[in-house]
């Protein structure tokens, strides 16, 4: 009984509320094995997919996939980044790679698969293309770019070749008959070019 409160008054309020309840009980009822239901299937898919989940898939056997689709050249971890910083844009499209040494574009002649352009709020931009060139051109990239003041090592069956300039980094890697170029202009993404590597070369 609730002070200064009247009994008369305070039982039947207590017992209206109490049916309340119940009637409320009885409509939700019918829905608790759904929920139950939907809830274990959650967490068994979480489960899974923390076991299960596949890692990043040779670029062999990606195949099509990386046709014209900047999405699937990016690990998920690195797609999130970008995409939920305030304000980036997006620009997909196959033009040639914008690397400063043309000379050695021309030499390769790179079959264009993908170009992603990304712009941040503050005007930098991060352009990377990913482009079909012969098995064999990883040397004539490497001798290429070194003339041109790159820093080349090697990666893998091909070469990795460096240079900045100012505010402007380029890298190119040639490998596998795939040449990643990406010109970094006053944006530079932590593990930008290392987090693509991964994905193609794992």
């Amino acid at each position: 009984m609730i002070g200064g409160r009247q009994g008369w008054i305070a039982w039947p309020a207590g017992v209206l509320c109490a049916g309340v309840v119940a009637g409320l009980v009885w409509l939700a009822a019918p829905g608790i094995p759904g929920a139950v239901q939907l809830v274990g299937d959650l967490l068994r898919s979480g489960a899974s997919t923390s076991t299960t989940k596949a890692g990043p898939r040779p670029i062999q056997s990606i195949g099509t996939a990386l046709s014209d689709d900047c999405r699937s050249l990016y690990p998920d971890g690195l797609w999130s980044r970008l995409t939920w910083q305030p304000h980036t844009v997006l620009d997909q499209s196959q033009d040639e790679p914008a690397t400063s040494a043309k000379a050695v574009r021309d030499a390769l002649r790179p079959r264009v698969l993908m170009t992603c352009m990304w712009r941040d709020a503050e005007g930098g931009q991060v352009v990377t293309t990913l482009a079909k060139v012969d098995v064999s051109d990883g040397a004539i990239a490497g001798a290429g770019l070194a003339s041109q003041g790159f820093t080349c090592v090697d990666a893998g069956e091909g070469v990795r070749c460096s240079k900045t300039s100012g505010d402007v980094t380029e890298t190119d890697i040639v490998r596998g008959g795939m040449w990643l170029s990406t010109v970094e202009t006053a944006w530079h993404p932590d593990g930008y070019v290392d987090a693509l590597a991964g994905r193609l070369w794992p």
